[in-house]
């Protein structure tokens, strides 16, 4: 009924009610019809978004106190501008998002689903803590707790439920659970097969599984999250690459390397492949990606400013499209966003969407 309604309407109509709803919903849209597939995946939904401000960034930097280790969070976001002027379409804001949990010492896993941000404890000390930051009223709330506590784990968001997988405790792997953002419970989901540890450097979901790409030993396990199966593929070797440089956008999985730039995973071919067409884009380090208004965010950290003493914070767009020969890119000119001290590492890079 509603596929066929939308049918009926002009385009330029349809798109501007479907801007207005929530983006979390589009996945589910996209299986009624083709036609409603076609209207979300497209990219002037996109445009309409955009200059209704629906869309942000979430990023946060970390900084470790050299005299006594302690890790504290600095958050920003990105997003629309008021203003039309072209060159300042973005702006770069620092946030006030304090975590309420001092006890943790790392930071938590931290999954996005709509406006929201969910934070699930338990890094380096077992916990099974959930945390919620709605980023309408920036408030915290706390969620209910997981069934066991966790730590040395896999997080990833698949459809409408956030999965916790390993983490080790009294020598044994915990089973995985699952939350259900729609009943605001966890429950049991099927147990990792085969049993392994899941230390993760970046977390990822792709093809309804959740991966963990992992620094040590140049790996990617995912976890299926439908019967547990366990499977797993190469990254690149001899190559650097950061946690906050990975990014699945449309089911495909994004890195970007130090010496091979921005590449994505064939999953048919079983092999890493090279975006086309980026080849002008200098080559920089300690980098952020995350999607924004169905284009890909580069975020870097440039030159020091100030006598060195703060990084340049600079972000360019790029437009990912598929066609025959593989993925091409198109990147915008980079914009200047800020500056942070010298000494913040990027830590996460989450699109909030309302």
């Amino acid at each position: 009924m509603a596929s066929s309604l939308f049918s009926s309407l002009p385009k330029d109509v349809a798109w501007q009610i479907l801007a207005r709803v929530p983006k979390r919903l589009y996945p589910i849209l996209a299986c009624f019809s083709k036609n409603l597939r076609s209207l979300v995946r497209s990219p002037e939904i996109h445009r309409i978004r955009s200059l209704l401000r629906k869309d942000s960034l979430y990023i946060s930097f970390m900084h470790t106190d050299k005299t006594n280790g302690v890790h504290t969070p600095h958050w920003f976001t990105l997003r629309r501008a008021e203003s039309t002027n072209p060159s300042h379409e973005n702006q770069f804001i620092s946030v006030n998002l304090v975590f309420p949990n001092h006890d943790e010492i790392m930071p938590p896993s931290i999954v996005s689903y709509g406006p929201e941000l969910f934070f699930i404890s338990g890094s380096l000390i077992p916990s099974s803590t959930l945390w919620i930051f709605d980023s309408r009223t920036c408030q915290f709330r706390q969620g209910p707790s997981m069934n066991a506590d966790h730590f040395v784990k896999s997080v990833g968001l698949v459809g409408s439920k956030i999965h916790v997988v390993g983490g080790y405790m009294n020598d044994e792997i915990h089973q995985a659970e699952s939350f259900d953002l729609k009943t605001q419970t966890w429950e049991p989901a099927p147990r990792p097969n085969p049993e392994r540890l899941f230390h993760a450097t970046a977390d990822v979901s792709l093809d309804r599984k959740v991966c963990a790409l992992m620094s040590l030993g140049a790996i990617v396990v995912c976890y299926d999250t439908r019967d547990g199966s366990c499977t797993g593929f190469e990254l690149p070797r001899k190559d650097k690459w950061w946690k906050t440089g990975v990014c699945v956008m449309d089911n495909v999985l994004y890195v970007y390397y130090a010496r091979f730039g921005l590449m994505w995973y064939d999953t048919e071919l079983k092999l890493w492949r090279v975006v086309n067409g980026l080849d002008g884009m200098r080559k920089v380090r300690s980098v952020a990606m995350a999607e924004y208004y169905g284009k890909l965010a580069f975020l870097w950290k440039g030159y020091g400013v100030v006598g060195g003493v703060r990084k340049e914070v600079w972000c360019r767009m790029i437009a990912l499209d598929r066609s025959e020969g593989g993925i091409d890119g198109t990147a915008e000119p980079a914009q200047l966003m800020g500056s942070v001290p010298r000494g913040y590492k990027l830590q996460h890079c989450l699109s909030v969407s309302e």
